[in-house]
């Protein structure tokens, strides 16, 4: 079989959705061949047909394998540094207070308009590297610091290079365009939706820039009203939709979004009752962004009980930007997720892998099954909760990619 790994006397956290938990096999082989999963399961069941790969295989001394770790909610490309906002913040600014100031999302704006593709793509890329090295496999990013078309375009032109780069991890591209009012639209509301929707998307689905929509429903941002008319033209061009929903107050964006069929709603903290229903209904994935919490000091956590209840997935993610989320590391916002959020280890790493692959539409990671993209993380650990509980700390032993050992 060309190019097969195998590994073997290992603790596989299969995150299959047929397990109600990710401890799933102990004494365990896994092993794959043209970037696909072959087997993964009991070293005694192993079919004869792998007999050659078996007797090659790397013993890993009980080390737990998962699915590659998905971060599938980051700000990556973007111009200059908001370190000074964190001091305002500690000064007790708030989110919608700097923004008003010109910082915040326009701060970005005026920064990543004046840099040029080889500055975004030289620090993204490097943003990225950071990234893979604590087991990510799969990035989403999202434009929204242009907040034009020419910059919008051009960050979604980043993106496709950092997809095409090699040694990095695999990108998901969102336009996220409809991330804030830019100031010289400040009284022409309208005029700026209708070039998103009348130039911008369309340019964006031709070129197969973006395979989602993103939009933030917010007091300081886009209204229901304006996100409709975003999500029909988006829809009609089949991309697929994500909401930033219910961050700072409740605007009823998770119920919104699930009307429109979307892949997730991400924050929640504000999501009351009927929204949690209405995500249940539509399969509408949560992302929990607990570093966004954290950094903005709020006191009002996501409906965690009432998710949970209701089935809705939850995935976690680090919301990477410069201003609100200035982390770089998934593992900790996993650690976030159970500490702020009262998720279990469990959660938290379905969280990263199957859950937030189906927030990105994906179908082919996020598990350890036959068929399935062989992404995976070989942790030196004796429990899973030791990738969680500790921070600033890595326990990776290696990373596989598309079939590809990485590190």
């Amino acid at each position: 079989m060309a190019d097969a790994l195998a590994w073997t006397n290992a603790r596989l956290a299969t995150c299959a959705p047929t397990r109600d938990h990710p401890r799933a096999v102990v004494n365990a082989t896994l092993i794959c061949a043209d970037g696909k999963i072959r087997y993964a399961g009991p070293t005694d069941e192993v079919p004869r047909e792998f007999a050659a790969e078996l007797a090659h295989a790397q013993d890993v001394g009980g080390a737990w394998i998962t699915p590659g770790l998905i971060d599938c909610h980051t700000h990556l490309v973007f111009g200059g540094d908001r370190s000074e906002e964190f001091e305002r913040r500690l000064e007790g600014a708030s989110y919608a207070e700097l923004q008003a100031a010109g910082g915040g999302i326009f701060g970005s704006m005026t920064a990543t308009r004046n840099a040029d593709s080889e500055t975004l793509f030289g620090a993204a890329a490097s943003r990225l590297r950071t990234l893979a090295a604590t087991g990510v496999t799969t990035v989403e990013i999202k434009s929204g610091y242009g907040l034009d078309t020419a910059t919008e375009l051009r960050m979604l032109e980043v993106n496709r290079r950092l997809q095409a780069a090699d040694n990095l991890p695999d990108v998901v591209s969102t336009c996220l365009a409809a991330h804030a009012l830019p100031p010289e639209y400040s009284d022409r509301r309208d005029r700026y939706i209708r070039t998103l929707t009348d130039e911008l998307l369309p340019e964006v689905a031709a070129r197969g820039l973006a395979s989602a929509v993103d939009a933030f429903g917010e007091h300081i941002a886009f209204t229901a009203d304006e996100i409709e008319r975003i999500f029909v033209t988006a829809s009609a061009l089949g991309l697929q939709l994500k909401l930033h929903a219910d961050q700072l107050s409740n605007q009823h964006g998770a119920a919104l979004a699930a009307r429109f069929g979307a892949l997730s709603a991400d924050h929640l903290e504000y999501t009351d009752s009927d929204g949690v229903a209405a995500m249940a209904s539509a399969g509408t994935v949560a992302v929990l962004l607990p570093v966004a919490f954290y950094t903005l000091r709020e006191s009002r956590v996501p409906p965690i009980a009432e998710l949970r209840r209701a089935g809705v997935p939850m995935a976690v993610a680090t919301d990477a930007n410069p201003g609100s989320a200035p982390t770089l590391s998934l593992p900790l916002a996993m650690n976030m997720a159970c500490t702020l959020f009262g998720l279990t280890i469990e959660e938290a790493l379905l969280g990263v892998t199957r859950n937030a692959a189906q927030a990105l539409g994906l179908q082919d990671r996020g598990t350890l099954e036959t068929g399935q993209r062989c992404d995976l993380c070989i942790w030196d650990v004796e429990r899973l909760a030791q990738i969680v509980c500790w921070t600033g700390h890595s326990f990776l032993k290696s990373v596989v990619r598309n079939g590809v050992i990485t590190a």
